[in-house]
This record gives structure tokens, C-alpha cells and sequence, in this order.
């Protein structure tokens, strides 16, 4: 029986950008439909790493189009994740929010990391290893993802910035020779070697080789009649006739298909380049991808085995933090998020409860760098550690929190801007650090209430006098304090005793 409605993916590539929407039977994806469009992203990046106006086009055309097969589908039955071009280019905070419009979503930016532990999912999921240990590789249009694991959980992620579309463009412009392949292995050499000599100490017991490229070198070699198999020697003789016919399209490969013949060699290079430097003597293709992670892990979270909630407390055992504080301020943010919005709907409080209450879990990793400034420090590590199971925007969205619990309200303002529920989740985390800071377990007086008033730009906090400044006058001195901070921004913040 389907529990869950249809769900679909989005998966911006460099290369390629896929819809996928599936139901989810007894928890194995059943396709249902499954578009693809080559719109060549990573193209469009010129020398500076800005993203052309044309790549952004053909990109913006293809997301309307996914945008209209999707009308009708919930936010919480879509998650779009995008890659390595919209990691590295740096204008991508004017195309995102088109990006967003034409597809009618929000688009998740993930880690390079996490991409390659998505990835990795989709190959777990799908691939029986019976305990054996795996090396993943995925080479995209921008990056490669290396993985290695036997488990649910990876063991090693790393994503280097190898790419079919940006080899070719680098090396490969004119007539492909001896000289300009090997400075193509080379290059790509170089960058693996950074991650060589631990992969090769770890070791593996099969490799296997994902998406586009892979999946296009096993083709060609298979109609070569050169085996199943990718190997280093079979990948030779492709490279040979490639450089004797001075391009991929003069070689005419039988299993090529058409929309892959402008990037084959980059892609050729960095796998040959990966064989040589980590030793691979051998390598299968699997069908799995990034798109089968994404769908694998939206079952998860429907199911409540949410990623990001072990993440969660995973930082909160590595870093040391008090837990009993943790709950404590997370009960009494979440209390006070709550008062103040009476008018959101059941999506949008469940969406920022969960952010507000893992701020609140990790609102002190800081102090294990120092305990001045900690929630500086908090919000460094939230925004640049990796965190499995959390986009970009999503450790950007609990650094803000975090930055936003303490200090003056003025370094808000700006990144905040005019988004209600983003001020009621800095408030409520703020209020609750504050009247914790004894770090005491204490209960607030009945009646105790956080309003908002819209058209007076007011927070009221509704609270017993006599609890307020007889038993507790360092809170009630702080939240003087908090009512001149506020003042300074051109907001109101009233204590209204009772």
C-alpha cells in the first residue's frame, strides 16, 4: 500500500538538470516520469566565475518547464538540490531567487560533501554489497565525487572540482592531440592526489561509477566489445582513436549517445585520471544518482528518520554541549515561536520549529573555541562544518539563528530584512538564551505571552511583575537591556507586567 503520495526530485547538474517524480512503493521509487534536459550550466561560467545570461536562460527555460509538470505538487513532495556551478558561481545570488520563480520551489544549494553522501545513498539503496566496502565515483559536468563506505553511512566524501563540461572547455577547445589529453590526466592527477594516499589506505572491495560519464564510457566500451567493464586499458584505446581522429565526433563511437559527444574526453580524462592516481583496477556502472539519494532521503524524512536530526546531535556530542541547557532553551524557544505566529500556517510553524529547535540544540558548539563570543563562533562552524543531511541555505538559515541570539540586534538587521517568521525565530531563540543564562531549570509564571502587533512593528512580552523584578531582577534588567536594542533598529519590544 502507498503510503506517501508522489514525490519528485530535481536535480540541477552542471551538465544536465533531471526531473524525476516517483511513488514511493514499500520504499523503492517507482518511476513515473523522468525528464532530462542538457542545458550545460557550467558553460556559462566565464573566466570569473560569473554565470553567463544565456547558460541562465536555457537554465530558467528548462526549471519553467519543470515548474508547469509540477503544479499541484505540495513544497513538502519536492526537493530541488543543485550542484557544483551553483556552488562556484558567484552571481548566483541574483539568478537563485529566478531560478526559485521559474520552478515555483525552493532550490536547495548542497555541499559538495553532501552531494557526494547523497549520491552515495542512491547507490546503497539500489545496489546489493552485502557488506563489501564501496568506492563511488560520480563525474559530473562541474565536479567528481569520490565516497567510500560499506554501511548507510559514508565513511570518507570528497568533491573535487573535475568536470566533464570544464575539462572539455579547458583542454579540448581544438583538435584533441597526445599532449593536450595527458595535460588533461595531468591536472585531473593533481587534484586527486590530494585525496589518494588516505583512499588508497582505506581500500575498497568494488568500485563503481555513476551518472553520465560512467554510465557513457561503459556504453562505448561495451560496444567496442571490450567487455562490461571500465578499465584503464579500455579506456586507452578510446582515448587513442579520439586523438587519431582529432575529436570525439570523427572517432564515431557506436553506444555514444549525441548529447554526450561534447563532453566525452573531459570526461575520459578524469576518469582515466582517477584509474591512475587511486590505482582502480577495475569499475562497474550502477543507475543510481544524485536524484535517487534525494528521493531515498524525502522517504526518510516523511518516515521520521530525518538525517539532519542525527546530524544534530552528533555536533552536539562532538562539541560538548550541555544537553540539559540544550532542552531548556529549545522547549522555551519553541513556547515563544509558537506565540508568535498565531497566523502562520501548519507548514510554515512546522518548518521553522524544526529550524528553531535545532538552533537551540547547538546554540553553544561555539564555546568549545572560546566562551567570548561563542555564538560568533556557533555561527561560524554551522555555516562552513559539514553537516550531512543540511543544504547550504539551511546551515546559512541556523548560522543566522545562531548569530542572532545574543549581542546587539542591530548586526540583524540588514540579513534579515522583511521576513516576519525570520525576526519571530531570532526573537524567540534570544529570549529563551536570555532567561536561561543562570542555566537553572525555572518555570515562567502563568499567562506568561509573546505577542506581535503587524502594523506597529511591536513585540510585547506579557509577564508577572512581581515574578519579574522581585525573583528574577538580573532578566528583568536584561530584558531592559533587549528593549533599548530593538529601539535602535526602529522596532518596538515592550515588557507589559502583569
Amino acid at each position: 500500500m502507498n503510503t506517501f503520495p508522489m514525490l519528485a526530485t530535481v536535480d540541477l547538474g552542471s551538465n544536465s538538470f533531471r526531473l524525476q517524480i516517483c511513488h514511493n512503493h514499500n520504499g523503492q521509487p517507482q518511476v513515473i516520469e523522468n525528464i532530462k534536459y542538457m542545458v550545460r550550466l557550467a558553460s556559462g561560467l566565464d573566466e570569473n566565475k560569473y554565470l553567463d545570461e544565456a547558460s541562465q536562460q536555457r537554465a530558467l527555460e528548462c526549471l519553467a518547464q519543470f515548474g508547469e509538470r509540477l503544479r499541484g505538487f505540495e513544497t513538502k513532495d519536492v526537493r530541488a538540490v543543485a550542484t557544483n556551478t551553483f556552488r562556484v558561481a558567484k552571481n548566483i545570488g541574483e539568478f537563485l531567487p529566478r531560478a526559485e520563480a521559474a520552478l515555483g520551489f525552493p532550490i536547495e544549494v548542497v555541499a559538495g560533501r553532501e552531494e557526494a553522501r547523497l549520491i552515495y545513498t542512491g547507490v546503497m539503496h539500489t545496489y546489493a554489497n552485502n557488506g563489501q566496502k564501496l568506492l563511488v565515483v560520480d563525474i559530473g559536468g562541474g565536479s567528481t565525487e569520490f565516497i567510500l563506505g560499506s554501511t548507510p553511512i559514508p565513511t570518507h566524501t570528497e568533491s573535487l572540482p573535475l568536470g566533464c563540461i570544464t575539462y572539455s572547455a579547458r583542454f579540448f577547445s581544438e583538435k584533441i592531440t597526445q599532449k593536450s589529453f595527458q595535460a588533461a590526466i595531468n591536472a585531473a592527477r593533481s587534484e586527486i592526489q590530494r585525496i589518494s594516499k588516505e583512499y588508497k589506505h582505506q581500500g575498497w572491495d568494488v568500485a563503481l561509477g555513476t551518472s553520465g560519464t560512467a554510465k557513457s564510457i561503459a556504453a562505448v566500451i561495451g560496444a567496442q566489445d571490450m567487455g562490461g567493464r571500465i578499465t584503464l586499458a579500455a579506456m586507452r584505446v578510446l582515448a587513442d582513436k579520439i586523438i587519431a581522429a582529432g575529436n570525439v565526433k570523427k572517432a564515431k563511437f557506436e553506444g555514444l549517445k549525441p548529447d554526450r559527444v561534447d563532453v566525452f574526453v573531459g570526461g575520459l580524462a578524469v576518469m582515466i585520471a582517477a584509474f591512475e592516481e587511486l590505482d582502480i583496477s577495475g569499475m562497474a556502472f550502477n543507475e543510481a544518482a544524485l536524484r535517487d539519494g534525494v528521493f531515498f532521503e524525502m522517504i526518510g524524512r516523511n518516515a521520521h528518520e530525518d538525517l539532519r536530526e542525527q546530524t544534530a546531535e552528533q555536533f552536539q556530542k562532538r562539541y560538548h554541549v550541555g544537553k540539559n541547557q540544550a532542552e531548556r532553551v529549545s522547549k522555551l524557544a519553541l513556547q515563544f515561536l509558537h506565540d508568535l505566529a498565531q497566523n502562520a500556517t501548519v507548514q510554515e510553524l512546522t518548518y521553522w520549529s524544526d529550524y528553531v529547535r535545532w538552533a537551540a540544540m547547538l546554540h553553544e558548539i561555539g564555546v568549545s573555541i572560546a566562551h567570548t563570543a561563542y555564538h560568533k563562533h556557533t555561527a561560524y562552524i554551522l555555516a562552513n562544518a559539514d553537516m550531512p543531511g543540511f543544504s547550504r541555505q539551511e546551515q546559512e538559515l541556523l548560522s543566522l539563528l545562531a548569530l542572532g541570539q545574543r549581542g546587539e540586534i542591530k548586526k540583524m538587521a540588514d540579513v534579515l530584512g522583511n521576513d516576519v517568521m525570520r525576526w519571530h525565530a531570532v526573537l524567540a531563540l534570544r529570549l529563551a538564551v536570555l532567561f536561561y543564562r543562570a542555566r537553572l531549570p525555572m518555570d515562567l509564571p502563568p499567562y506568561t505571552l509573546l505577542q506581535y502587533f503587524a502594523d506597529e512593528q511591536k513585540y510585547s512580552l506579557r509577564i508577572a511583575k512581581d515574578w519579574l523584578d522581585d525573583e528574577h531582577p538580573l532578566i528583568s534588567a536584561a530584558l531592559k537591556d533587549e528593549r533599548e536594542q530593538w529601539g535602535k533598529i526602529g522596532r518596538v519590544f515592550w515588557v507589559e507586567k502583569i
